[in-house]
């Protein structure tokens, strides 16, 4: 009976923090763009780069 004195403030502390988290993140924008950074990843239009012909083989 005793540990639920402790464990209880703990665990609405823990809680708090969590919801404080949560909230930030939101606040801050973490959450605003989920499938750009994948897509981009796939949209890449890089062009390989042309094989340069050395002047010694010339």
């Amino acid at each position: 009976m005793e540990s639920l004195y402790i464990l209880i403030p703990l665990s609405l502390v823990l809680v708090g923090l969590l919801a404080w988290i949560l909230h930030w993140s939101v606040k801050s924008g973490q959450f605003d763009d989920l499938n750009g950074p994948g897509e981009s990843i796939l949209m890449d239009d890089d062009v390989p780069a042309q094989h340069k012909v050395s002047e010694h083989s010339q």
